[in-house]
């Protein structure tokens, strides 16, 4: 092989080397949509509180009549 041939070769080599080295790292991830927080037993004791708080109130309402 002739010497420019090999010169050549090495420079090739070295340039495809590097260019592992340059690439940029990939954009971060989307971010994900949070755990949706359950509502079920917070919301029924909310409604039984005040349906047991109307429901005294009525009471004691009747009972100044």
């Amino acid at each position: 092989m002739s010497r420019l041939l090999k010169v050549a070769l090495l420079m090739g080599a070295l340039h495809l080397g590097t260019g592992a080295v340059s690439a940029q790292p990939p954009p971060p991830a989307l971010p994900t949509l949070p755990d949706q927080a359950p509502i079920d037993g917070g919301l029924g004791l909310l409604a039984a509180g005040g349906a047991a708080y109307a429901w005294r109130k009525l009471r004691a309402r009747k009972s100044e009549d």
